[in-house]
C-alpha cells in the first residue's frame, strides 16, 4: 500500500470558528477533521457549509483573521 500525505499552511482562520482554516490556495479545510470543504452554490451564491449553516463568500471575508501564533517552550 502507497501512502501520500499534503501539507497545507494556512492564512487565515474564522473568528467564530476557529478550526476552519483557509489556505494560501483558497482552500477551506476543518483542521479538526482534517477534511477539505467543498464550495457550495445556492442560489446562485458561492460559499461553504460551515457548522451546518450556508455562509457566502462575502460574508466570510468578513470574518477572516490571522491566526494567533502560539509560544512553544523549546
Amino acid at each position: 500500500m502507497n501512502l501520500v500525505s499534503v501539507t497545507y499552511t494556512y492564512v487565515y482562520q474564522l473568528d467564530f470558528a476557529p478550526e476552519y482554516v483557509f489556505t494560501k490556495c483558497k482552500k477551506c479545510i476543518n483542521a479538526k477533521r482534517g477534511k477539505e470543504l467543498r464550495q457550495v452554490v445556492k442560489s446562485s451564491c458561492i460559499g461553504y457549509n460551515i457548522r451546518g449553516k450556508f455562509y457566502s463568500l462575502t460574508k466570510l471575508k468578513k470574518h477572516l483573521v490571522k491566526p494567533i501564533k502560539e509560544k512553544t517552550p523549546f
